[in-house]
C-alpha cells in the first residue's frame, strides 16, 4: 500500500468535486476549492478522524468496501477507481452482485438534470446517488438513519408501513418491488446483501412475507406513471423513466410532468424550497 500517493490522490480528487455536484450547499466561507474532509467522510459513511487520517498518509489499509464507497463520493470515472484500488494493493474484481459503484458518467449526468429529479438504485433498491431535486422531492438521504436508503426497507420494514401499503398505488408498487428482488436474488446467487437483506424484511414484515410467498418474478423496464403527496407542494402526478445502466446492476431513475401541468408547477416550487422542508419528516 503507497500511503504517500494514496494521501495525494485523495486530495487532489476532493479538490475536484463541487458540492452541488453531491447535493451539498456550497457556502460563502469555502476557503479552499472542493469538498471538505468531513463531506466526504459523511458521503462515504466512514468517520471524519479515519479519512483524516488517509488524507495525512497515516491511515490503515482501507477496506474493499471502504474503497467503494470512497469511488462513490469523489465521483471517480472507472479508470481513476481502478487506480484508488491499486493504490492500496487491490484489484478491482467483478462483483458478484450489483455494484455499488456507479459509473461516473452517470454521476455527471444526474449534475446536469437540474431540474428533473433522478436517483439510482441497484436491484434492490438501495438508493446509491441522487442530485438536489430528487433530495427535494423524496428528502434528502444524507440526512436519513442508517439502513434507510433502501426503497423496499423503508416500504416494509419502518414504523409508517401499514399505512403506507393501504394506499393502492404504494401497494402495487409494494408488489412490483418484491417480484424484482426475488429476480434479483436468483441473477445473484451468491450475494450475501440481497439474501441478509431478504431475511431482515422476512422477519420484520408479515406483508413482505405474504407478498414473496406468492412466488411472482419480474423486472421492470420503461416508463410508468407515480402519483406522489409531497408534504409541501401536494399531490404530483409524474412520468417515471427507468433505465438500466448495463452491466452494473443498476438503474437511473427519472421524474417529470406533463408540461403546464400542475405537477410541473409542483416540480418548479421544489427548485425554489430544495431540501429545507425535510429534516424533521425523516427523525
Amino acid at each position: 500500500m503507497d500511503r504517500r500517493q494514496l494521501a495525494d490522490f485523495l486530495r487532489d480528487r476532493r479538490s475536484r468535486v463541487r458540492p452541488e455536484d453531491v447535493g451539498l450547499a456550497a457556502g460563502t466561507r469555502r476557503r479552499t476549492p472542493g469538498l471538505r474532509r468531513e463531506e466526504v467522510a459523511r458521503l462515504a459513511g466512514i468517520s471524519v478522524d479515519y479519512y483524516a487520517r488517509l488524507e495525512q498518509a497515516r491511515g490503515p489499509r482501507p477496506s474493499r468496501q471502504v474503497l467503494s464507497a470512497l469511488a462513490r463520493a469523489l465521483r471517480l470515472y472507472d479508470a481513476e477507481r481502478a487506480h484508488l484500488y491499486h493504490l492500496v494493493g487491490e484489484v478491482p474484481a467483478h462483483p458478484a452482485g450489483p455494484s455499488h459503484d456507479v459509473p461516473a458518467t452517470v454521476l455527471h449526468l444526474l449534475d446536469r438534470l437540474d431540474d428533473t429529479p433522478a436517483f439510482v438504485i441497484d436491484v434492490t433498491y438501495e438508493l446509491l446517488a441522487w442530485n438536489p431535486m430528487a433530495a427535494a422531492l423524496l428528502g434528502d438521504p444524507t440526512t436519513w438513519p442508517p439502513g434507510r436508503r433502501n426503497m423496499i426497507w423503508n416500504m416494509f420494514g419502518t414504523e409508517v408501513s401499514t399505512v403506507a401499503l393501504a394506499d393502492p398505488h404504494t401497494s402495487a408498487f409494494a408488489d412490483e418491488c418484491v417480484a424484482e428482488l426475488r429476480a434479483a436474488a436468483a441473477q445473484y446467487p451468491e450475494d450475501a446483501r440481497i439474501q441478509e437483506l431478504i431475511a431482515r424484511l422476512r422477519a420484520a414484515s408479515p406483508e413482505f412475507v405474504r407478498r414473496w410467498d406468492r412466488m411472482r418474478v419480474c423486472t421492470r423496464k420503461g416508463s410508468v406513471i407515480k402519483h406522489i403527496n409531497h408534504p409541501v407542494v401536494g399531490e404530483l402526478t409524474l412520468e417515471c423513466e427507468s433505465l438500466e445502466i448495463a452491466g452494473h446492476g443498476q438503474r437511473l431513475i427519472i421524474y417529470s410532468a406533463a408540461p403546464g401541468s400542475r405537477s410541473a408547477e409542483g416540480l418548479k416550487l421544489l427548485e425554489v424550497i430544495g431540501t429545507q422542508w425535510s429534516a424533521d419528516a425523516v427523525r
